[in-house]
């Protein structure tokens, strides 16, 4: 996973979700849409010091997993020869010594990068905690989901943007705290909606806009309104 490859797919998700090409770079779109979201923080591989990707800046050292587990199986090996520790400073100096943070950690993982803790996942790219999922852009907690960005604490998505502690939407944008959730922008708190925008607390509607029904092609004219809203605002 590169760069190119993260913007194929974002391309890909926000021609699907938008109906239109996306005018965005990688960064732009990021900036933009994923601004809240909890992602990687760059750091630096305290054994080489090159540019990694950690969950969190707090510790001071860092090492790739990748590295890591190099220097236990192919190089010397993390023991170190025996020396007296006659109190607790001498204990913890002995251990600030070989306490690396690992970082860019991921199990059973594929096409991963500038990410950490990814999970049994393929093509990833700036995430944290992913599990089972694939095609997954600037996303934290995103679960058995694919061809999602901007994803938060979601699970078993498709082709989503923006989407935060959800479950089972697709083609859809800015859904929060929604169960069943296609073709529908700015939902939040609601479950088996299907081409529906900026509504709340509903249930089995389509064609609603602001919690009001409408008929289809008065929906569809305004949805083209704020579709190019906003991807231009």
């Amino acid at each position: 996973m590169d760069a190119t490859k993260a913007k194929e797919i974002l391309d890909k998700i926000v021609g699907q979700v938008f109906g239109y090409q996306n005018p965005f770079t990688l960064e732009q779109f990021m900036a933009k849409y994923a601004f809240d979201v909890r992602l990687p923080q760059g750091v630096y591989d305290a054994t080489t010091n090159k540019p990694t990707w950690a969950q969190s800046t707090n510790p001071t050292k860092f090492i790739t997993m990748q590295n890591a587990w190099n220097r236990d199986t192919n190089g010397p090996g993390w023991g170190v020869p025996k020396r007296p520790l006659n109190n607790l400073e001498d204990v913890l100096a002995a251990w600030s010594e070989i306490n690396f943070t690992a970082t860019e950690r991921e199990i059973d993982s594929t096409n991963v990068a500038e990410s950490d803790n990814t999970y049994f996942s393929q093509n990833v790219f700036r995430s944290l905690d992913v599990h089972g999922s694939k095609n997954v852009l600037f996303s934290d907690a995103a679960i058995d989901s694919e061809f999602v960005v901007a994803t938060q604490r979601s699970n078993t998505s498709s082709f989503c943007i923006r989407l935060e502690d959800s479950q089972r939407c697709s083609n859809s944008f800015s859904v929060s705290w929604s169960d069943s959730i296609t073709n529908s922008f700015f939902i939040q708190d609601c479950k088996d909606m299907q081409d529906c925008m900026f509504c709340s607390h509903m249930s089995g509607k389509q064609f609603c806009i602001a919690n009001m029904q409408f008929e289809e092609a008065e929906y569809r004219k305004l949805k083209d309104i704020i579709v190019r809203w906003i991807l231009t605002a």
